[in-house]
């Protein structure tokens, strides 16, 4: 058995603005967008504002109903990945494997490393002491013998928790959790497994993993190990980069053409923003789609000329997307591979263009937030 420790910020966003601003303190803080953004979701919020009701992923409109004198922020990315950069910069210091998740969160392996502390509990403090000493921003920390429960750990005692899972302590943690706490499992999938009568992680244990497969197909065997508490993912460092993607699970399954398309423009844009702060020109784009059914498939095309622009992300996905018969969808991703540094473009390609204008948005989102332009196509427009 491994020491898996799982560091998650708390709040982060809203963390951070409430660092910068200490008249926010003790005050519901949504960071997200403006009072009267039409279009802006919820990205973070403090705890303060979760007690009216408030979520990620609600609808600005929505929150501002819950609490109409909340402070609302439109963010600011730039100032979030300069503290993340001091946080991740932290982690080395405590294992030498380290896996990030986000910018608000990491695995770290401290397998060998628990006789340095007196115990794990003062491993997980010692960490979270060295972030609040840095940054002045609070951290909860899951020590457990998986990644899954030392995920699970960090939040059970948010925010500024610390929690230690045992070896010996993973069935009777686990038993009376619903099966919506397992990871992975969605709202489409809890009500899957409420039509079995499987209502917490101690209803699944008397079936078999072939039961389970029946009636679930593949998602039955992830269910079947991690209701036992089983986890052989290990957690991976940083290594070369091999893909650059984004992908989103929405809420609801999906059926309008014109809406995933609108996604595909958004995560374009992010996945080419990534591609060229890597330096990087990549020749092969990959969508994947996820369909209600759980179903997943992967389509990929290879171009001659290696790119790095938004417009042949996006023209490249869209055409992968429209060749397919789409069901409801639940899953939407793009993403790039087949990299290489050197660019040789033909004397009559236009993809050079293309890079000079996502260039110059590039420099002007980095001056401002990322987000503040982009191009018609990310926005979904109520003719559509």
């Amino acid at each position: 058995m491994g020491t898996i420790m799982h560091v998650d910020m708390d709040a982060f966003f809203a963390a951070v603005e409430i660092l910068d601003n200490p008249q926010y303190a003790g005050k519901p803080v949504i960071v997200g967008g403006h009072k009267d953004s039409k279009r802006g979701v919820v990205s973070t919020c403090s705890y303060e504002a979760r007690k009216y009701g408030i979520h990620s992923a609600m609808p600005i409109s929505r929150a501002v109903a819950l609490c109409p004198h909340g402070i609302f922020i439109p963010g600011r990315m730039k100032r979030y990945q300069e503290v993340s950069a001091q946080i991740h910069a932290i982690f080395p210091k405590f294992s030498p494997i380290v896996e990030p998740l986000s910018v608000d969160e990491a695995f770290l392996d401290m397998t060998g490393c628990e006789h340095f502390y007196s115990s794990l509990e003062q491993m997980g403090q010692t960490l979270k002491n060295e972030i609040r000493k840095q940054t002045g921003l609070t951290a909860s920390v899951g020590i457990a013998p998986n990644k899954f429960l030392a995920k699970l750990a960090s939040d059970w005692e948010k925010p500024d928790g610390l929690f230690v899972i045992r070896t010996h302590e993973v069935q009777e943690f686990l038993q009376d959790l619903p099966v919506s706490k397992i990871w992975g499992v969605g709202k489409k999938s809890e009500q899957a497994l409420h039509q079995l009568g499987l209502y917490h992680i101690h209803d699944i244990l008397p079936h078999s993993e072939q039961w389970l497969v029946d009636r679930l197909g593949s998602l039955g065997t992830h269910i079947y190990y991690l209701a036992r508490g089983i986890d052989h993912r290990p957690v991976e460092a940083e290594q070369e980069v091999k893909s650059i993607g984004h992908e989103v699970t929405f809420h609801d399954d999906q059926t309008s053409f014109p809406f995933l398309r609108s996604q595909l423009g958004q995560m374009a844009e992010k996945v080419g923003w990534r591609l060229r702060n890597h330096g990087l020109y990549a020749r092969t784009i990959t969508i994947k789609v996820r369909f209600h059914n759980f179903r997943t498939i992967t389509r990929s095309h290879t171009v001659q000329n290696p790119f790095c622009d938004d417009d042949t992300i996006f023209s490249e996905a869209l055409h992968l997307l429209e060749n397919e018969k789409l069901e409801p969808v639940r899953l939407l991703g793009v993403s790039v591979t087949n990299f290489t540094t050197d660019l040789q473009l033909s004397l009559f390609d236009e993809r050079d263009q293309g890079e000079k204008l996502s260039q110059v948005m590039d420099q002007i989102n980095r001056q401002f937030t990322h987000g503040t332009i982009t191009k018609g196509r990310t926005l979904l427009n109520d003719l559509d």
